[in-house]
């Protein structure tokens, strides 16, 4: 059974940083692209960033390019997004997504995932 289970969201302010966490079971990183989605209330779910099967090339939605880092830890079969210079308009619950097979380009297409994790939530004061 496949599991994606988040951690590390929280409350911070603006210019503040996050580590967001996705610990997966019942798949191995090697064989899987991985990527963060996030979702606002009342909002549509959106790609965030994504990296291809191996920890290969990545890919981000302009709204977080050169704020947020996308990398995997293979031995640890971890994925983790890196946020930096977090603004309000950040705030969202964050979703890990997996896409076997995939690209970090690939990843943006959320019709191309095959499982998601539960979410974590990121709230940004100002």
């Amino acid at each position: 059974q496949v599991q994606l289970a988040e951690s590390g969201g929280g409350l911070v302010q603006a210019g503040d940083s996050l580590k967001l966490s996705c610990a997966a079971t019942g798949l191995t990183l090697t064989f899987y692209a991985m990527g963060w989605f996030r979702q606002a209330p009342g909002k549509e779910r959106e790609f965030v960033a994504g990296i291809s099967y191996g920890g290969g090339n990545t890919h981000y939605d302009d709204s977080v390019k050169g704020r947020f880092t996308i990398s995997v830890d293979i031995g640890e079969n971890t994925v983790y997004l890196q946020m930096n210079n977090l603004k309000p308009e950040d705030t969202a619950s964050y979703y890990c997504a997996a896409d076997r097979f995939g690209t970090g380009y690939g990843m943006s297409v959320i019709q191309n995932i095959d499982y998601w994790g539960q979410g974590t939530q990121v709230t940004v004061s100002s």
